[in-house]
């Protein structure tokens, strides 16, 4: 089926557009500010899936479904946070540093956090997962692109910054063209879930929002990485959770555990958009 092709392939090319727009020294930026790094990668792959956990005891929701929220809070921030992150005034080469890094370690974090969620929400429901062949999966299609993409910067760098602004909006198409057929291939399953799913997936952002600025405050970052940090937190891969979800069913087109990572990839930009602007104020006003 063209969509089981187009859907990893089109994954891979916004990855590729995160490495085509990284250096080396990217990655030398969690050893030259080790705290706000290792703030930001324990609150991505630890507090994240805990508050999306927490959220789900409070919210009646198919288990199916309930399974897709915990996949996509499992999954990397967004290609689109440090775009964000720089609009917000936050630190932008935190954000850039935060979401190649979390996005590599996802590759082992993801596949094992799968395997667990699939049997606490699916129970006997669940068919056996093989984290190894997830895992190998994520690595061809994340891990890889990244590389090649950071390899293309390091070997050809004024090329790669005179074309970076278009493979950028490419990747942004292809990221809308993931969603949309996302919702259209689940469109029932959507209308019907709407109600009891968008207020959590809004909850869940804004709490995340909040939190990422609270903690940094508390461990004494600067207003800049707390802004960084909210928006790695709030902007998921919304891109890798439809993919994950389709490696995990096994099936062909799109399966309804990506519902929520589609519909997620909507609204947490009408969230923390204003969000953002919203935390900067009040926190610097502080």
């Amino acid at each position: 089926m063209l969509l089981d092709v187009a859907l990893p392939l089109s994954l891979a090319f916004i990855m590729f557009s995160l490495g085509y727009g990284l250096t080396f020294a990217d990655f030398g930026r969690v050893l030259a500010v080790p705290k706000a790094a290792l703030a930001g990668m324990v609150l991505q792959i630890v507090v994240v899936p805990l508050v999306a956990y927490l959220g789900l005891q409070l919210f009646d929701l198919p288990p199916a479904l309930a399974f897709g929220v915990m996949i996509l809070a499992f999954c990397p921030g967004g290609v689109t946070s440090n775009i964000l992150t720089k609009l917000a005034g936050g630190t932008v080469a935190l954000s850039i540093t935060l979401t190649a890094v979390v996005s590599l370690l996802s590759v082992l974090t993801v596949p094992v956090l799968v395997g667990w969620a699939a049997k606490t929400f699916l129970g006997d429901g669940a068919e056996t997962i093989n984290v190894t062949a997830i895992a190998v999966s994520m690595f061809a299609i994340t891990t890889v692109p990244v590389l090649l993409g950071l390899l293309i910067r390091f070997l050809a760098e004024d090329f790669a910054s005179r074309s970076e602004a278009l493979v950028s909006n490419i990747a942004l198409v292809l990221f809308v063209v993931i969603v949309v057929a996302a919702l259209a291939t689940n469109w029932g399953l959507f209308v019907e879930n709407i109600a009891r799913l968008g207020p959590l997936l809004v909850a869940l952002n804004a709490v995340l929002l909040v939190l990422g600025m609270v903690v940094a405050r508390v461990i004494g970052l600067g207003g800049a990485d707390g802004i960084c940090i909210s928006i790695e937190m709030g902007v998921q891969n919304a891109a890798l959770g439809i993919t994950v979800a389709g490696l995990v069913a096994q099936v062909g087109g799109i399966p309804e555990f990506a519902v929520p990572a589609a519909v997620y990839g909507i609204t947490m930009y009408i969230v923390t958009i204003p969000g953002m602007f919203l935390l900067r104020k009040v926190f610097h006003e502080a």
